[in-house]
């Protein structure tokens, strides 16, 4: 099995829990990770859940490591973009830069709207999630997969999927760095299902939420209209996800995915729910000696939905901010249900699944693999160079 961080996952469900003094048995345990990663072997303790910490209807687990990758030797698309060690250009810009220069790959001649350009110059493997936003061009793009990018590598078409159904204007045909992540209803579609279509009904708050079982997600901001949720009484969603994709896909041409941030009550209900939720996380985190946040498992009203986890806690502060306002986007578009979620219910949800796999590879790069059995889907990014490690894996309850 590839991936080192699918393993230490087990040994996670596997390890004593300093907060519970639970152990779980050892049947549960994987494979025991290579020492060169700095992975604790499986039953060493070193890995292991926190209590939970709530705010509103998003319950957020951290995931917390006694050891630490190192993981300096690799770029975020973030870090690259504003350093201008990586460029990212729509098709036709890049062959008119192009032409007096050693030929491109066969591109098209003009912009499209699932692919774009991407240049790594600097020095570092470059790292790209899906569901990252990238900024500029004819219109705002997310990265369809996760994936990792060479340094010096020869132009690469960068697939990715569009947000903005109606826009196709832009000044200028390069992309900066977004600093932004789509809230996980949409990721899912993109890193999951891997689907345009079922993208832009995303967007358009069309689609079940993810992890969510039907229901109703309410009326929006301003409304008082009382909802259920699986036959129970909840308050209605702070902000209706009709109304966050009409913000979205607006049609005027400065209309973006950004605009979620800018515009008013949303822009201000959400950075407000993100800083509560980022004090508490703060205050609950902040006590830590000798160990590393590393991930977090979260879930909304009261299920588990959702789990963002990196080799190291370097590569987690990085993004953090923007996993943090993508939860807490996706919290305000749900109806307020405030059932508590326990240890034991976020332990259960990082059991190791079987099911149908799906395996792609670029030879001394990476591996990226994904896993699905019914609602449950996972997807791990396994670098290859410089040396053997997982740096993302992600957990997804899908919707039905």
């Amino acid at each position: 099995m590839h991936g080192n961080l699918r393993r230490v996952f087990w040994i996670l469900i596997g390890t004593i829990t300093a907060l519970l003094g639970v152990a779980i048995p050892a049947t549960h345990f994987g494979a025991s990770a290579a020492a060169s990663n700095g992975i604790p072997a499986a039953g060493q303790p070193g890995w292991r859940l926190a209590q939970p910490i709530t705010y509103e209807n998003l319950t957020i687990f951290p995931v917390i490591a006694a050891q630490d990758a190192d993981t300096s030797e690799f770029a975020t698309l973030d870090e690259a973009l504003a350093s201008g060690d990586a460029i990212i250009t729509e098709q036709g810009d890049y062959l008119r830069r192009s032409r007096n220069s050693r030929p491109p790959q066969d591109f098209s001649s003009g912009a499209q709207v699932n692919q774009l350009v991407l240049i790594n110059r600097g020095k570092k493997p470059l790292v790209l999630l899906a569901g990252e936003v990238v900024s500029g061009g004819k219109q705002d793009r997310i990265i369809s997969k996760d994936r990792i990018v060479p340094a010096g590598a020869a132009p690469l078409p960068l697939d990715v999927f569009c947000v903005e159904h109606g826009r196709w204007t832009g000044a200028s045909e390069q992309f900066s760095a977004g600093n932004l992540m789509v809230h996980p209803s949409v990721r899912e579609k993109a890193a999951v299902e891997q689907d345009q279509s079922q993208v832009w009904a995303a967007v358009r708050g069309e689609t079940t939420p993810v992890g969510q079982a039907g229901g109703s997600a309410g009326a929006g901001v301003g409304t008082s209209q009382s909802v259920t949720v699986e036959g129970r009484a909840a308050a209605p969603a702070p902000i209706s996800p009709t109304v966050l994709g009409g913000v979205i896909t607006g049609e005027a041409p400065t209309q973006s995915y950004q605009k979620i941030y800018k515009s008013s009550p949303i822009g201000i209900s959400v950075e407000n729910f993100a800083q509560e939720m980022q004090s508490r996380f703060d205050r609950a985190t902040g006590g830590l000696k000798g160990e590393h946040v590393v991930g977090v498992v979260v879930a909304f009203g009261g299920e588990i939905a959702w789990s963002d986890i990196f080799a190291s806690s370097r590569m987690f502060d990085i993004y953090w901010p923007k996993l943090l306002r993508s939860y807490a986007v996706e919290a305000m578009t749900r109806p307020g249900v405030r059932e508590k979620v326990s240890l034991d219910d976020a332990q259960e949800f990082l059991r190791p699944a079987t099911g149908h796999v799906e395996e792609e590879s670029e030879p001394g790069v990476y591996n990226w693999r994904s896993q699905s059995e019914g609602r449950i889907a996972d997807i791990e990014l396994e670098a290859l160079a410089p040396k053997p490690m997982t740096l993302h894996w992600l957990r997804v309850l899908r919707a039905d």
